[in-house]
């Protein structure tokens, strides 16, 4: 049973259109009980860090989340801000975030590069998951990025004034911050690699 967060600063419409296009059929989550059964939760981002956890708290849903997740072992996709939220906090507006991994957000250096980084950059898997991804070029739309304090949780990487957190994998929780729904083939064999996950990673 695969579930997509629907919260009023998700982009939910663009990644159910993805899944059904590959195939696959999706329900919205939108209160806790949305979550009971689900073997596969995508949590999209479009929006701040503080805003979107400001929606998961007043739908109640981030123990349900909690408790689906890190006890239950559902897969997760955070994609974007879905992923910057898996850390503990956020310089986007000093969001306390979930807290999954541990680690920080932090912003871009506008003095140096344009923010938000938006457009292609190609993105270099460093380690081997169960969700199969291959180096291509993946689309971003992003002013912050993470520095996950285990390096073993690195996924993948890519170059925007020096190198940074593209995608992180810790046993069943993932996370891209590129846009896997707006990222051509590439993103949707991603998509369909994380879809046919089961168990932990």
């Amino acid at each position: 049973m695969i579930k997509i967060i629907d919260y009023k600063a998700g982009n939910a419409q663009s990644v159910l259109h993805a899944i059904t296009h590959l195939g696959y059929k999706a329900d919205f989550a939108r209160s806790p009980h949305d979550l009971k059964g689900a073997s596969h939760i995508i949590l999209p981002g479009v929006g701040s860090a503080k805003a979107t956890m400001e929606s998961l708290r007043e739908m109640d849903l981030v123990k349900a989340l909690e408790k689906a997740v890190m006890r239950d072992k559902a897969q997760f996709l955070g994609i974007c801000v879905g992923m910057q939220i898996l850390f503990e906090h956020s310089e986007e507006e000093d969001a306390e975030c979930l807290g999954w991994l541990k680690g920080r957000v932090v912003r871009f250096n506008s003095e140096k590069i344009r923010v938000p980084q938006m457009g292609w950059n190609n993105v270099c898997f460093i380690k081997k998951a169960a969700c199969d991804a291959q180096d291509d070029f993946f689309y971003f739309v992003n002013s912050y990025y993470a520095r996950p304090v285990n390096e073993s949780e690195l996924w993948g990487m890519a170059e925007y004034d020096g190198l940074f957190a593209a995608a992180v994998c810790s046993k069943n929780i993932y996370g891209t911050q590129f846009h896997v729904e707006k990222s051509g083939e590439a993103g949707l064999e991603l998509l369909k690699a994380f879809l046919e996950l089961k168990g932990e990673c």
